[in-house]
């Protein structure tokens, strides 16, 4: 460098962008490989589902999410960890479904109003 001050800020801010560049491809990089994970985990539950439970059970667990989001992941999760424990035998059918929605929804609080 010919030792002026404006071409010294003005490489060592070209540098610094350079870094930054660097680094948001790294995280950019890192981000895809974490959301490949995660489709392929996406992936391996849809596939569980689909070889343990029937048509019929897969609908209603289908309108179950829609309608209550955090119940419904809570017995699809439910459902992949008996079948990977190997304790579902065969497919689930819609009864089943139904005995299971029964047994893992929460206790619901009824109210007697007494009037006087």
């Amino acid at each position: 460098m010919s030792g002026n001050p404006d071409e010294e800020k003005l490489e060592e801010l070209r540098q610094k962008k350079m870094e930054q560049l660097q680094q948001q491809a790294e995280g950019q990089q890192g981000g895809e490989a974490q959301e490949a994970a995660q489709q392929q985990a996406e992936a391996q539950r849809k596939a569980v589902l689909r070889q343990h439970l029937t048509d019929d059970a897969r609908k209603r667990l289908n309108t179950v999410k829609m309608s209550k989001p955090q119940f419904g992941e809570q017995v699809e999760q439910q459902v992949i960890t008996l079948a990977r424990s190997g304790r579902i035998q065969g497919k689930v059918d819609d009864e089943k479904m139904k005995h299971l929605l029964k047994q893992l929804q929460p206790e619901s609080k009824s109210f007697d109003i007494k009037r006087r």
